[in-house]
């Protein structure tokens, strides 16, 4: 496609954008049951403008830019209390859950290279951890080491104990893990790595402020933060269930020491020192701001309240799901995260209930094995799950005997 010779005007510009949306899920009514969170027009509001006030400044070098360094800094800290970290606690902000687990799985191979000289590092995991960690394996030079899951989808800690010899340098649970939304025994894996010495993280980029805001509304919430000893590092995504915009997550380590392991610093050419404290170099101001003007827009009892909202509605999901006998819960969701699958998988399809689905305009993310349907309930379906099972009722029995498309959690086109 060539540019146009003139250029369009503001209004032409805004107007083919817009028509490329046509097409796209409509989030913000709350059709979407992934990839957008949406805690109401006033949040959404106030993170986009904050997002356009700070897009242009520039994060790779906060000297030029104290404000996102004051930011920045606000920012963790107000996630290291949420996950009592502890006054050495010590991240950064990164642009989401895959760079934070790129950078757990990079400052692992660190410290094992830098305290116990090992060459050949590998990282212990359930296969119900996230796809990024692979990802980071495969970029950084580690080997994975997937440990099936036992009968509730939580990570086995015994066959992690197994897999683990003296080239481990990270283990790994979730809070919850994405597939079924069930938080791992962090205890018991932390303990594996008290024993050996090793990185323990929590990735809690679905749960942290989920998880966080339960606890302190009474609800019985399992350990999974800095209060477990051998937990060293923590990750969350705020564009998620912190109900910010894309591109803003946050990993915070046990202490600064660790933290250390992250960063790269280089002054090998003729530039000068070349710091970095993640993947990125440059890195917009808009994601930053947005993070912190929706965090201190919603406060404590904004967080409390939306979270209530997307807990409450994910339940009255799961008991609707539960009681259609052509479907299966695949796990009691921990936090909002529900998984389902068929019954009878022989007889229905669920990709194709996910197409039948998707016609009349909800989008939900298809995943296996096992051949399942995932939705990540947020604070925009409270008031519209049962027009979501209307249809997906309709969607099963249309469904029947038809092949679906199994889509991709990510796309590469």
């Amino acid at each position: 496609m060539a540019l146009p010779h003139d250029g369009l005007s503001r209004d032409d510009v805004l107007t083919q954008l817009e028509h490329y949306t046509t097409d796209d899920v409509r989030w913000r009514e709350g059709r979407a049951f992934t990839l957008a969170y949406n805690a109401g027009p006033d949040v959404v509001a106030i993170a986009e403008e904050a997002y356009r006030r700070f897009a242009t400044e520039n994060g790779l070098n906060t000297h030029a830019f104290p404000s996102l360094q004051r930011i920045q800094s606000e920012v963790v800290a107000a996630v290291a209390e949420w996950f009592h970290g502890g006054s050495e606690a010590a991240g950064f902000i990164t642009s989401g859950g895959t760079e934070s687990l790129l950078l757990t799985v990079k400052a692992a191979r660190e410290r094992g290279r830098k305290e116990r000289s090992i060459t050949t590092p590998n990282v212990v995991l359930p296969t119900s951890a996230h796809a990024a960690f692979e990802k980071g394996c495969y970029y950084f030079g580690v080997e994975s080491r997937r440990i099936p899951v036992g009968d509730d989808w939580r990570a086995n800690v015994a066959a992690m104990e197994a897999a683990i010899d003296d080239d481990t340098v990270l283990v790994v649970g979730s809070a919850p893990q994405y597939p079924q939304g069930v938080v791992d025994p962090i205890e018991d894996i932390a303990a594996l790595a008290v024993a050996r010495g090793i990185n323990c993280h929590v990735d809690a980029c679905m749960g942290g402020v989920t998880l966080t805001y339960l606890e302190r509304m009474g609800h019985p919430v399992q350990p999974w933060d800095f209060r477990v000893p051998g937990v060293t590092s923590i990750s969350v995504d705020l564009h998620k269930y912190g109900y910010s915009a894309k591109g803003a997550g946050v990993l915070v380590h046990r202490t600064k020491q660790l933290r250390a392991y992250q960063t790269f610093v280089t002054d090998n050419w003729l530039g000068g020192v070349y710091g970095s404290s993640g993947v990125l170099g440059t890195k917009s101001g808009g994601p930053w701001a947005a993070a912190w003007a929706v965090m201190h827009h919603l406060g404590d009892a904004g967080y409390e309240r939306v979270t209530a909202a997307a807990r409450t509605a994910c339940l009255e999901l799961t008991e609707a799901i539960d009681s259609m006998p052509e479907l299966t819960i695949r796990a009691r969701p921990d936090t909002t995260l529900l998984a389902f699958g068929a019954t009878h998988p022989e007889q229905l399809d669920v990709f194709a209930v996910a197409d039948a689905l998707w016609a009349r305009g909800w989008y939900v993310d298809r995943q296996g094995p096992p051949a399942s349907l995932h939705c990540t309930v947020n604070a925009v379906h409270e008031g519209r799950i049962a027009e979501f099972v209307s249809d997906l009722r309709a969607a099963v029995r249309e469904a029947g005997g038809m092949s679906g498309d199994q889509g991709a959690y990510g796309t590469v086109e």
